[in-house]
């Protein structure tokens, strides 16, 4: 399929303005990087506490961050998923980073206080009383044991009574109800008369739970760091190596700097739009590597097929030529992986938005750098090399190996 014929486009008259927009944007993400927002990243490289509270409303985020705040939790990282929809989620990043349980319980309780005592209205006003959607299996048996709504007495087979009903209520909150109980009343046929009595006058629902708990410690961050960005190096490296052996080394130049410019762009996308770098971005940045390259060695190829057939055309005719014959097949891959990456950030939700932005962004830059910053840069090599009196040094004849 071919969605354009007789193509004429002087794509290398237009050198400078393409020039122009990728120092405009290059050196705005520098800037960013510098000087403005850094390099927002995620706790997988930063190490912490990540707590994942549901509530039973949209959380008031600012609300949040005052409560948190108040309670002596320093630069709380808050985000919003899913807000608006049947789970109202938030994850707080502390900056605690021990890896230990004594690190989980600790950040666990900073967050249950500073909600309970600055968020919900209901829990200052409840002193003493038993908050059902955050207590735990063993806390709400002791508490049942201890109240004995049932009058069964201080005995082993009272103990295994109260365990089983606050079983029964937790598994009920958590499979029915997502972790948060509509009212008090809803418990009435899945636990006894006497209990359900004993938690409305003795407990109350809080609003919010916390569903989760994770930890990364410093070190763990600072090996993906590392990692990651060797991860990026040694791909980049790789593909020079082909590419050399593959046409010509500054081939290799050219298709190395169009990607490391693409990956430039889109970390400082993330910089100047303030979002964090997790390890899936990683993995996106990773896959644009490989998808711009790709794109870059089919104009590459026509490149060389090109100058095969016409020796003594001058360059910068024949990389238009290519770029102008492969613009329907670059039109066609790229559009349609461009639409399906913008649906996946458009509908996708918070947690592939990073993912998706990262695709999103880079699928536009890599698919411009290929036209705008790689062959352009073949054609600059090959003037300068005239400039200093020396040869061509792009092989015209040379047939490519099976």
């Amino acid at each position: 399929m071919e969605l354009f014929r007789e193509v004429k486009i002087d794509w290398l008259g237009k050198k400078w303005y393409f020039l122009g927009f990728s120092l405009i944007f290059s050196v705005s993400g520098l800037l960013s990087l510098f000087f403005w927002h850094g390099l927002p990243l995620d706790v997988d490289f930063r190490g912490g506490t990540v707590v994942r509270v549901k509530f039973d409303q949209t959380p008031n985020l600012d609300h949040i961050r005052q409560a948190a705040n108040k309670a002596g939790i320093k630069d709380p990282r808050i985000q919003a998923i899913n807000v608006g929809t049947a789970s109202n989620e938030v994850i707080i990043t502390l900056g605690e980073a021990q890896t230990s349980e004594a690190a989980l319980d600790k950040g666990r309780a900073a967050i249950l206080n500073a909600l309970t005592n600055s968020y919900s209205a209901t829990g200052p006003s409840n002193p003493g009383k038993l908050d059902l959607d955050n207590a735990g299996r063993s806390s709400l048996a002791v508490w049942l044991a201890q109240k004995d709504p049932e009058h069964l007495g201080a005995n082993d087979a009272a103990t295994q009574h109260y365990t089983q009903q606050a079983d029964a209520i937790l598994n009920f909150k958590d499979n029915q109800h997502g972790g948060l109980l509509p009212s008090i009343d809803s418990l009435s046929g899945t636990a006894t008369p006497a209990v359900v009595n004993q938690l409305k006058q003795d407990a109350y629902l809080s609003g919010f739970t916390i569903r989760n708990v994770e930890i990364v410690g410093p070190q763990v961050g600072a090996q993906l760091r590392k990692q990651a960005l060797l991860a990026t190096l040694y791909s980049l490296a790789g593909m020079l190596v082909y590419l050399w052996f593959r046409f010509e080394l500054i081939y290799g130049v050219a298709a190395v700097v169009a990607v490391f410019h693409d990956t430039l762009i889109t970390v400082g996308a993330f910089s100047l739009s303030n979002q964090e770098v997790s390890l899936t971005v990683i993995a996106a940045i990773l896959t644009l590597v490989g998808y711009s390259m790709n794109d870059t060695i089919v104009v590459f190829d026509r490149i060389r097929e090109n100058l095969r057939m016409s020796r003594r055309e001058p360059l910068a005719a024949v990389v238009n030529r290519s770029i102008n014959q492969t613009l329907s097949r670059t039109v066609l891959t790229s559009g349609l992986t461009f639409l399906t990456v913008l649906s996946l950030f458009v509908f996708g939700g918070e947690v592939l938005r990073g993912f998706s932005f990262a695709l999103v962004v880079g699928i536009l830059i890599g698919t411009y750098s290929s036209i705008a910053v790689a062959a352009p840069m073949l054609v600059a090599y090959q003037d300068w090399r005239a400039g200093r009196g020396k040869a061509a040094a792009l092989p015209a004849a040379r047939k490519a190996k099976a």
